[in-house]
């Protein structure tokens, strides 16, 4: 994923989990950064994750 936020005072990881979160039909606060904050390969964390997470991702990885 690429975002055109700057990496400035978070900037960036917020535009990140925005769009997550839009992409993946789940509340923004339900995304959040675990490991790669300060870097261009990230971790994230989806909590209370819908049941048909995996199939939303495999069809975002599909198109």
């Amino acid at each position: 994923m690429t975002v055109t936020a700057r990496a400035v005072d978070g900037a960036a990881n917020a535009a990140v989990c925005d769009a997550l979160a839009a992409a993946l039909g789940v509340r923004r606060r339900q995304v959040r950064i675990v490991a790669g904050a300060r870097s261009r390969s990230k971790v994230v964390e989806i909590d209370d994750a819908p049941a048909d997470l995996s199939e939303v991702v495999a069809r975002l990885l599909d198109s």
